[in-house]
Formats: structure tokens, C-alpha cells, sequence
């Protein structure tokens, strides 16, 4: 299988957004999300302080802004039409006066533009005008969150590649079981798992496989024993002990591709009352796959999860909704919840996990990858989600 998108599919990304462009009677468009560059070109790289956007011209040419140091990485990966660069940030100039003579080039002046933000925005320093205050433009609309709508229905190619990672997750929650023992660390478990999945991740892809994000891994997250109660629980380096609870997390990025694969498992032995809201989890994700249907919203999955949380009088464990889409971000939109109601298409990717979080016990969570189909569902991971599998022995 090609461990990538191909240009042919970036282009016809590429083409889709200048026909919603025309359809909304724009011009051009700017785009500084560093996803949707991603999504739209290929282009994968580190956002710092230096700005870097992606601009589609009247002409409907494409063209990436970027600093210095990234023009040649620009050149040899990114699907677009022309690279721009300036010196470096701050500079003596800045870069938005580079961006400003890039755009006048590229015929921006007076035209109705597009753009999902008015300026670069960083948390690393970054300081500089926005797009409105240089740019003599006809008018300026907000197209924030068209790429991210189009990101939705994943393609073939994006499933297989999201498939790929399901299986590389696979192999590393399997080796994180294997070494979950009793008196070692989390961070010891995880790393040794980690580690030995990634290594035959790499040999078994070959050189055309690029992570774009995190190779194979498998992980507690902090959420051991009574600390798996608390669902986004980070890494404590705590030492497992029998009759813990655990919850897990594994995946591997495949071209930046996530998949989601959780786990509830136990050391060694489990307690009547663990095993009582483990099935009481289990069943709720059961309900959730049986509710995921085309032309359903998505709240209602989670409203039969939610009614048999009611009806089982536990819903005052529960915190978080059903699930999210997943594809090039680990959470991505639109997601299983009473407020959401996104109807259900083909080619969405979805995690299904519902959880229960009882304090001094620990965390109930499975999560499993799917894609909505025809019909229903298919479910990508396929690690095992019953009761006996999940003891630790």
C-alpha cells in the first residue's frame, strides 16, 4: 500500500476548496492552520514563531509562505504551485512586510479574500499585524473551518492509512500487557513496549513509511490504579501493584494518521466491584456500536449511552462524551454528544469510548477506532474487549 497521500488526491483537496471559493464568491483565500496546510499540501513541518501560511491566488495558483529556513523543505515536499520565503523572524523586516509584497504579486489587491484567521498566531513568541491591517482588500469573509469540514469524510486512501496505524497500535498494547507485572514502573512498561513495537514498525514499513507524529506507542498515562479515575490523568511514574486498575492508550501515526485504541485491564487479579462497572462499560459501548447509523445524528449514540447510564443509576460516574472524529488530530469534529447533531455520513472515523470513573477504584474506558459505513460500522482496532483478556497475569 502507498504510506502516503498521493498528489493526485492533495491536488483534488486543492480543488475542492477553490470551488467552495467560487461558490461563495471569493477570490482567494489565505489559511495559516497548520493542519490544513498539511491536509492541503503535504507539507509537514514545526510551527514556531515563524509565520508560515498557504494562500490560493485569483489565478487559483497555490502558494506557501514560509522563513528561510524551510524554502528548500518547501520546494521538495510541498504540492503547491510557488514558495515564498523571508530572511528570519523578527528580523529587520518583518514578515508580514514580506507577506504583504507576496500577496500584492499574487494580485490580492481589491479582491474579496478568504481566510480561517486575520494573522499568524503563536504561543512561542510571535508578534505581528494582522492580515486585515496591510491588505487592501474589496472585503474579507471567514472560511475558518471549511478544510476542517472537508477533513471529515476521510478517503480510501486516508482509512487505509489510519488502518495501518491501527495495527501498529495493536502490536505495541500487546507488548504493553506482555511486560505489565506487578512492581515496575509505568514509564519502564511503556517505554520497553514502545520502543520494540516502533523498531518493528520500521523494519516491517521500510524507508517510504513516515510517522508525521508519533511512531508506535503504547501508554499508561498516569492512569494507575485509583489515578484511572481521573480520565485525562498524566504520567505519575507509579509502580504497578496486584488488583490495580489500568486504563491504556496506543496508537502509531502513519503519514500523520492517528487511530485510538484504549484499554480497562487489571494486574493480576480483579474485584467483584471492578468487574461490576467493567461489563457495565463494556455494555455501553456495545449500545454505542449498535446506535452508530448513516443519517443519525451523532447525539443519537450518545443518547442511548446516556439512558442506559440512567437506567442503571451510574450516570454520576460518567464525564465526558461518547467519542470523536480522528484522522490527522487525535480529536477532531464532530463527536458523539447530546449537543452535536452532525449526521452520520460514510467514511467518518470515529472512537467510540464511554467511560465510568469511580474515585478510589479507578477508570472503566475501552476506546476503539471505527468508520461509519453504508450500513452501520466497521471496526478498525481489534484488540480484545472482553474480561479474561484484560488480566494482567
Amino acid at each position: 500500500m502507498l504510506l502516503a497521500i498521493s498528489k493526485n488526491e492533495l491536488v483534488g483537496r486543492q480543488k475542492k476548496l477553490i470551488d467552495k471559493l467560487q461558490a461563495s464568491q471569493l477570490d482567494c483565500a489565505i489559511l495559516f492552520s497548520v493542519v490544513d496546510i498539511f491536509y492541503l499540501t503535504g507539507f509537514h513541518f514545526h510551527p514556531t514563531e515563524r509565520p508560515i501560511c498557504y494562500f490560493i491566488d485569483p489565478q487559483q495558483k497555490s502558494h506557501l509562505f514560509v522563513p528561510a529556513l524551510e524554502h528548500e523543505h518547501a520546494e521538495e515536499f510541498a504540492c503547491v504551485d510557488h514558495v515564498h520565503s523571508y530572511p528570519e523572524y523578527p528580523g529587520l523586516r518583518h514578515p508580514m512586510e514580506y507577506l504583504k509584497d507576496a500577496l500584492a504579486e499574487a494580485q490580492f489587491a481589491g479582491k474579496r479574500v478568504g481566510f480561517d484567521a486575520d494573522g499568524y498566531g503563536s504561543s512561542m513568541g510571535y508578534r505581528g499585524q494582522k492580515v486585515s491591517q496591510f491588505l487592501e482588500a474589496k472585503d474579507f469573509s471567514s472560511i475558518y473551518g471549511w478544510v476542517e469540514e472537508m477533513r471529515v469524510i476521510k478517503s480510501a486512501a486516508e482509512i487505509e492509512l489510519i488502518k495501518e496505524s491501527c495495527r501498529w497500535g495493536n502490536l505495541a498494547h500487546r507488548l504493553l500487557q506482555k511486560y505489565t507485572k506487578p512492581g515496575l514502573s509505568e514509564i519502564e512498561i511503556t517505554s520497553r513496549a514502545s520502543t520494540e513495537a516502533t523498531m518493528a514498525m520500521i523494519e516491517t514499513l521500510g524507508p517510504d513509511y513516515k510517522p508525521h507524529g508519533n511512531t508506535a506507542y503504547a501508554i499508561f498515562r498516569g492512569q494507575i490504579g485509583p489515578m484511572s479515575a481521573f480520565p485525562h490523568a498524566v504520567t505519575q511514574n507509579l509502580v504497578l501493584k496486584k488488583g490495580d486498575t489500568l486504563v491504556t492508550g496506543a496508537a502509531g501515526e502513519v503519514w500523520g494518521y492517528h487511530s485510538e485504541l484504549e484499554r480497562t485491564m487489571f494486574v493480576q487479579e480483579v474485584s467483584s466491584e471492578q468487574e461490576k462497572y467493567f461489563h457495565f462499560m463494556l455494555q455501553a459501548q456495545d449500545i454505542a456500536f449498535a446506535h452508530i447509523k448513516p443519517g443519525k445524528p451523532m447525539s443519537y449514540v450518545e443518547e442511548a449511552v446516556q439512558a442506559f447510564f440512567k437506567e442503571n443509576e451510574i450516570q454520576h460516574l460518567t464525564s465526558h462524551h461518547t467519542g470523536h472524529a480522528i484522522g490527522l488530530l487525535g480529536h477532531e469534529a464532530p463527536f458523539f454528544d447530546l449537543g452535536d447533531h452532525t449526521m452520520m455520513q460514510p467514511g467518518m472515523v470515529m472512537t467510540v469510548e464511554p467511560g465510568i470513573y469511580v474515585r478510589g477504584l479507578g477508570g472503566f474506558r475501552h476506546s476503539d477506532t471505527v468508520v461509519v459505513t453504508e450500513d452501520g460500522m466497521e471496526m478498525l482496532t481489534y484488540y480484545p474487549r472482553d474480561l479474561a483478556s484484560m488480566i494482567c497475569v
